[in-house]
Formats: structure tokens, C-alpha cells, sequence
């Protein structure tokens, strides 16, 4: 029988449920998984995401918003939308890199 510590058991979920980094200047901010949220902000996430593939949807705005959900901090988020600006590309871009990093250690 196996045995494990609470230590490990957390080693191995940052492992495979870490949160995806994005270096913005001198700073990194970190961008939780979903499972790493609560639930409240998880199931926000999902309504987000389901927003916004919808037809006129202000893409800016959910993209903008779902950022601020995953970030770590507040003043994480606003950092990086602040260096983003209003480049939907980037933005979505962001969002598309954190969507893969965040399938692969889905449950």
C-alpha cells in the first residue's frame, strides 16, 4: 500500500494543475487553473466562456474580465490588460494559451 503526505499530494497538483505564467515587464503574473479557483469563479468562468463565441458579444470586455477572474491578484490583472491595451489579438491570443495549459491537466 502506498502511502503520501499532504506535501506531496500538493506537489503533485501544482505539477499538474499549476498555473500558466506570463512574464510582463520585471513581474510574472500567474494565471490560476480552474481547479485552483473557487467555485463561485469557476462557474463564472464557464459563463464567460460560453459568451463569448456568442454573436455580438463585446469580446474586449469577456476577455478583459475572464483575465481578472484566473489572475492571481488584481493588480496582476491590471498589469497585464494594462500592457495588453486594446489589442483584441493579444488578449485573445492570452486567453487561447491559457485555455491550452488548462486542458491538459483538467479532470
Amino acid at each position: 500500500m502506498a502511502s503520501y503526505t499532504l506535501d506531496d499530494i500538493r506537489t503533485a497538483a501544482e505539477a499538474r494543475y499549476g498555473s500558466t505564467d506570463i512574464t510582463v515587464g520585471e513581474r510574472v503574473v500567474r494565471l490560476l487553473n480552474p481547479l485552483r479557483l473557487s467555485k463561485a469563479r469557476r462557474e463564472e468562468l464557464t459563463a464567460l466562456q460560453d459568451q463569448i463565441n456568442t454573436d455580438g458579444a463585446d469580446q474586449e470586455e469577456l476577455f478583459a474580465h475572464a483575465i481578472r477572474l484566473v489572475a492571481e491578484s488584481e493588480p496582476a490583472a491590471n498589469a497585464l490588460l494594462k500592457e495588453i491595451g486594446e489589442d483584441l489579438a493579444v488578449l485573445a491570443q492570452v486567453f487561447e494559451i491559457y485555455g491550452q495549459a488548462t486542458q491538459v491537466g483538467e479532470a
